[in-house]
């Protein structure tokens, strides 16, 4: 325990850990040391305010394959559903007048959103004075460029791992390396770029989530947001064969159960640490696998939650995982249920469009 207590020291003096310190609180027995040390740090550095950003979901079609993900291409059981230019600007209107300062706009790769149908989208939300988040996958730099001009403000382009043979086995078709040139593209035309990590993944070990955190310090992003992997019932995965299963026993040794919760908190915590003044969403996966998931992440260095703010069916099947927490309640009723717990553990609800503010050099 001496260890540990003297390498969280370092990280809240320095910002700065290696890969065999980050290993050390990834495997650490007691989480509670490093959870309150995360919290002093956002306390510190992104204060007590929590930013809201309206989630919609635009559309669960996708060109891509995951293994893992409930929206990949070849899973016929999922019903199919997008949303019009016209709709997604009349729930961004909507989403305003229940007090939202951002809008985030998430799909599943989906060819039919092109360039200038996302330049009318944004366009007109951006005439809302709304600040603007997409997270709609791979796209060319022309594409991004065409996004920026149009207002888009940031950019979410999760990594999910950086374990390159894993990846390569998860992501049929894609490439790691075109990953990594996105988001450098991304920062190379002004975005404030978000990446982020599944924690748990099958064939992930605690290593490749050490290089990970390490990787999303070096880009650096401005966001990070961390999911605990949850098994989906319709993918190759949860039907998978028993390599891919054994792949994730070095991980299940945290509680036991495959319920990656408290993983997917650790890493987010340690984020918080060498990398205290950026964004960091209590995401709807860790709700999804804990009740109070949310609050006890905003309470282990977390600072943006983004509730649903989407409505009618795509709501229901924008299901990358079974069980998403908060699918039958009302963009209104997220907000409300939302905002009373933030209050309720003492913080606030920001006023602001909830800009990352630079104290730190990387």
């Amino acid at each position: 325990m001496k260890q540990t207590v003297t390498v969280l020291d370092k990280a809240v003096n320095t910002h700065s850990l290696d890969k065999a310190e980050i290993l050390g609180l990834l495997k650490a027995g007691n989480g509670s040391a490093l959870f309150a040390a995360a919290d002093a740090v956002r306390k510190k550095y992104a204060g007590d305010e929590v930013h809201l950003r309206a989630l919609i979901e635009i559309s669960n079609y996708c060109k891509q394959n995951c293994l893992y993900c409930g929206l990949r291409r070849d899973n016929a059981e999922l019903a199919r559903r997008r949303l019009e230019p016209e709709e997604i600007i009349d729930l961004a209107y909507k989403a305003k007048e229940y007090g939202y300062k951002t809008i985030v706009l998430q799909s599943g790769e989906d060819p039919y959103y092109t360039a200038g149908k996302m330049r009318e989208i944004i366009s007109a939300i951006k005439n809302l004075d709304l600040a603007l988040t997409l997270s709609i996958g791979e796209k060319t730099y022309d594409e991004y460029k065409a996004y920026k001009e149009a207002g888009a403000d940031r950019y979410l382009l999760r990594i999910e791992t950086t374990d390159e043979t894993l990846y390569n086995k998860l992501d049929p078709g894609m490439s790691l390396k075109n990953r990594m040139e996105c988001l450098k593209n991304l920062k190379k035309l002004g975005y404030e770029t978000g990446s982020g990590i599944i924690a748990g993944l099958p064939g992930q070990t605690l290593e490749s989530i050490a290089e990970d955190i390490l990787f999303l310090k070096s880009i650096p992003v401005d966001m990070a947001g961390i999911g605990p992997f949850i098994y989906n019932p319709d993918t190759p995965v949860f039907n998978g064969s028993e390599e891919s299963a054994a792949g994730s026993e070095e991980l299940t040794v945290l509680d036991g159960k495959g319920n990656y919760f408290d993983l997917s908190l650790r890493v987010m915590a340690i984020l918080r640490l060498i990398m205290p003044d950026i964004n960091i969403p209590a995401t709807t996966a860790m709700e999804t696998l804990n009740p109070d998931g949310r609050i006890i992440a905003l309470q282990s260095g977390a600072n943006v939650v983004m509730p649903n703010a989407t409505e009618g069916d795509l709501r229901k099947f924008y299901e990358i995982y079974p069980g998403k927490a908060r699918v039958s309640e009302s963009p209104a009723e997220s907000r409300l249920n939302i905002e009373n717990k933030i209050k309720a553990i003492g913080r606030t609800v920001s006023e602001g469009k909830g800009f990352r503010i630079k104290t730190v050099r990387n």
